[in-house]
């Protein structure tokens, strides 16, 4: 399956078909776009998201990416009419297909060296709790109702990496009960148990996810992106692993000039302006 206008780069040229997505700066925001159902993804906004983020890994002017919905919900995951309807009909090597590529979501956005912020108001379930998952920061709202409700369709709760990603957010007991359960995890407690990273008013929600994305894409980029890349590999790694991987790529970030110019700086007593090299 593949997206019906294929990405091009760079992505501020790309126009979206299956979702809403816009560049400003060096920010770029995606927008799950069927609010008259709570944004549901279908076949083709699964492959448009994996396109848009698998391009962002070679995008050299947007920085940061912000992940919302439309019209006060993020999304209720996968359509059940669009999708799920059509899946009861599937042989097994047709379902591992599908399922291999709702996974290419998770992948593209652990792979693309952008911190990605999802902007949480309203339903967030199944896949589309899994995005926000994905994300590298949520900032949610107290309206929020986040639910892994995988089980309650008869699945299980190990889905598009579920059951390796949610644990290191808010732990292994947390993760289990929602995996199991399927129950909705409200804004303020998603905040209590850091699965929200901020709580913001809904109506300042965008503008707060926005302005952390400006913040991030105002940092050194190289650096940025090591420290994604290091947080998802050394999950797997000995503390000695890491230690010495770190090493590596610290030595990597100190020979960028934005390390330079951060300590000429320090030196002149102003603040660093990163330019990304």
């Amino acid at each position: 399956m593949t997206p019906a206008n294929p990405v091009t780069l760079p992505l501020r040229s790309y126009k979206a078909t299956h979702l809403r997505f816009e560049v400003d700066g060096k920010v770029a925001t995606l927008t799950l776009d069927r609010p008259e159902k709570k944004n549901p993804l279908t076949f083709e906004s699964y492959a448009e998201v994996v396109g848009l983020f698998r391009a962002a890994a070679h995008d050299q002017d947007v920085k940061a990416i912000v992940v919302t919905g439309a019209g006060g919900n993020f999304s209720s995951g996968g359509d059940v009419f669009e999708i799920i309807a059509p899946l009861i009909e599937m042989k097994t090597t047709e379902l591992l297909a599908f399922t291999k590529m709702t996974g290419d979501v998770v992948k593209a956005m652990r792979a693309c060296p952008q911190p990605i912020i999802a902007a949480i108001d309203g339903v967030c379930a199944g896949a589309g709790a899994i995005v926000a998952m994905a994300s590298d920061l949520r900032v949610g709202t107290p309206n929020a109702k986040v639910a892994f409700l995988f089980n309650r369709v008869g699945l299980a709760g190990c889905d598009m990496g579920a059951c390796a990603i949610l644990p290191r957010i808010i732990g292994q007991g947390r993760a289990a009960e929602l995996l199991f359960t399927g129950r909705v995890l409200g804004g303020e407690e998603a905040h209590r148990w850091g699965f929200f990273n901020r709580l913001a008013a809904p109506d300042a929600l965008l503008a707060e996810a926005r302005a952390l994305a400006a913040e991030l894409a105002a940092g050194p980029t190289f650096a940025n992106g090591m420290t994604k890349r290091m947080l998802e590999m050394e999950w797997a790694m000995s503390v000695e692993a890491a230690v010495e991987a770190e090493a590596v790529a610290q030595a990597l970030c100190m020979k960028t000039e934005d390390f330079a110019r951060a300590y000429r700086a320090f030196a002149a007593k102003q603040k660093p302006v990163f330019e990304g090299d």
